[in-house]
C-alpha cells in the first residue's frame, strides 16, 4: 500500500546562505473520496503496519453484547501512524483550546434528568 508519505520526494535544489527554501507543494485529489462516519476504532498491528478499523456502534452507551459492523479499514506504516498521531494530537489541542476539553467518558458527559 502506498501513501503520499511513502512517495520519493525529489532534494531541494541548494540555495544560497541565507536564503528560505522553498515547501514543495503537494496538491490533494478529493473527488472520488468516500466520506464517512464512525464512533468506534480499534487499532491493532503487525511489525510492519498499523491497522485501523472504523465503524458505527449503534449503541454507544455500553450495553453488553453489541456487534458493531466495521465498514472502514485503514492500512498505514508505522511512521505514516506516528505523523497522524501528531497531526491528530495537535487538531484536538486546537478543538479544546477553542471550545473546552472533551470529556470521552461518555457517563462523565450524561447528566441525570433535572441536573444542569
Amino acid at each position: 500500500m502506498s501513501t503520499a508519505d511513502d512517495t520519493p520526494q525529489p532534494e531541494a535544489a541548494a540555495t544560497p546562505e541565507g536564503e528560505a527554501r522553498q515547501a514543495p507543494t503537494i496538491t490533494v485529489d478529493d473527488s472520488e473520496v468516500n466520506a464517512g462516519y464512525a464512533n468506534f476504532c480499534r487499532v491493532s498491528s503487525t511489525p510492519e503496519e498499523m491497522i485501523l478499523d472504523l465503524g458505527l456502534n449503534p449503541n454507544p452507551y455500553g450495553a453488553a453484547n453489541t456487534n458493531i459492523k466495521v465498514n472502514q479499514r485503514i492500512i498505514m506504516n508505522h511512521y505514516t501512524a506516528k505523523r497522524l498521531l501528531g497531526a491528530l494530537g495537535a487538531a484536538v489541542q486546537r478543538h479544546e483550546g477553542a471550545f473546552g476539553v472533551l470529556e470521552t467518558d461518555v457517563r462523565k458527559r450524561v447528566k441525570e434528568a433535572g441536573q444542569k
